[in-house]
């Protein structure tokens, strides 16, 4: 009868039976399963798909690079290491291999869908820096609006009455994205030009003024962003391959 031994620990058999329980009682076993199936998913789309493939000479160039950044470039060291790690030389190349491949998957199955995606999120990813005053009466707050308008510092004024937090720097909030904005304060904000003094606003009890002192807009032409955004939309297409997979836990 065939063994069905996963791994030895100080020479005794673990059965992958007792892998999954070990797994069941530490409350792992759902997240084991999802980074299986996740895998399988991944692998297989890569496996039917003939725009994924990636040249054995660009994967050959990494490992390269890869051995000079961690100084492995004697043969020995690099065996050693591979070693120490738990892998070999093929396994650490399909390791390679299979990076690259899943990056470009997630070029070709989001790229087309990003500028859509993009403006869906823009209002939370644009950003706004306010400064803030924050009193807890109507009167105080619009007091504190004449006095600035008659050319009072706000800075100062922040520091001496405010309760929020960032009276300590002057009353400078944020970058906050504009769409965490309450929709009172995202109106005033949008049609305020900067410098401008907005307000009071109540906003949960409490009377404020703000001042716009910066709009940061998104763009695709940030790289990071556009991966940010790639990387979420590649997670929901993975989630929704995942909800459609039937899995069934078979351990004798």
């Amino acid at each position: 009868m065939e063994s069905s031994s996963f791994f030895t620990i100080n020479d005794e058999q673990i059965e992958l039976s007792q892998v999954v329980n070990y797994l069941q009682v530490s409350g792992r076993l759902n997240q084991f399963i999802n980074d299986v199936v996740r895998q399988y998913i991944i692998e297989k789309e890569i496996k039917n798909r003939n725009d994924v493939d990636i040249s054995t000479a660009l994967i050959e160039q990494a490992i390269i690079d890869f051995r000079l950044k961690n100084q492995l470039t004697d043969q020995e060291q690099f065996q050693n290491w591979l070693t120490n790690n738990g892998t070999d030389y093929g396994t650490f190349y399909e390791s390679v291999s299979f990076s690259f491949k899943l990056e470009k998957l997630k070029v070709v199955i989001t790229e087309p869908k990003i500028p859509e995606y993009f403006i869906e999120r823009k209002i939370y990813l644009d950003r706004v820096v306010l400064s803030r005053i924050m009193v807890s009466t109507r009167e105080l707050a619009e007091e504190l609006q004449t006095q600035i308008q008659e050319g009072s510092s706000f800075e100062q004024l922040a520091k001496e009455y405010s309760l929020a937090d960032e009276k300590t720097f002057n009353g400078m909030m944020g970058p906050i994205s504009r769409g965490s904005l309450p929709d009172i304060l995202r109106a005033s904000v949008d049609g305020a030009n900067m410098g401008e003094l907005i307000g009071p606003i109540e906003i949960e009890g409490t009377f404020n003024l703000f001042r716009l002192e910066n709009i940061i807009l998104s763009s695709l032409e940030n790289v990071q962003l556009k991966q940010s955004l790639q990387n979420e939309l590649f997670e929901k297409w993975l989630g929704e391959k995942i909800q459609n997979v039937t899995v069934k836990l078979q351990v004798s």
